[in-house]
């Protein structure tokens, strides 16, 4: 099967910054894989549903959750096929279990959308 790996994170107090890395060289490498599919973050907290956080095409033209408030930087590396988030600011409701997903057909923040996903890397932000 294809992997997402994602990397990055761990525990920060609140204002902190946190870059988060998703490694997708097998997938856009798989000759199966749509060259125009979007690859995006999404996180899950506790008790909560799974958010969209931000999503990208290989064009690196990026669409951001606007409770995000411009505080995450969405950027897609075509020479390392890794999908970085930058997070600046973070506060305690931040906290999440964060998730690179890709396929997605369309540029949406909804995750039925997306086909495959990585296994999540956590983020904790202490007040």
């Amino acid at each position: 099967a294809v992997r997402l790996v994602e990397s990055g994170g761990g525990s920060v107090q609140a204002g902190g910054s946190l870059t988060l890395s998703c490694e997708a060289s097998e997938y856009i490498n798989n000759r199966h894989t749509n060259p125009r599919a979007y690859l995006a973050w999404f996180r899950q907290a506790p008790g909560k549903e799974r958010e969209g956080v931000a999503v990208t095409d290989r064009s690196g033209l990026a669409t951001y959750a606007e409770f995000l408030k411009g505080r995450f930087t969405l950027s897609w590396d075509a020479v390392k096929n890794t999908l970085d988030l930058q997070m600046k600011n973070l506060q305690p409701e931040d906290t999440a279990m964060y998730y690179c997903a890709a396929g997605g057909v369309t540029r949406t923040l909804d995750a039925r959308f997306f086909t495959i996903w990585g296994l999540g890397t956590q983020v904790t932000v202490s007040s």
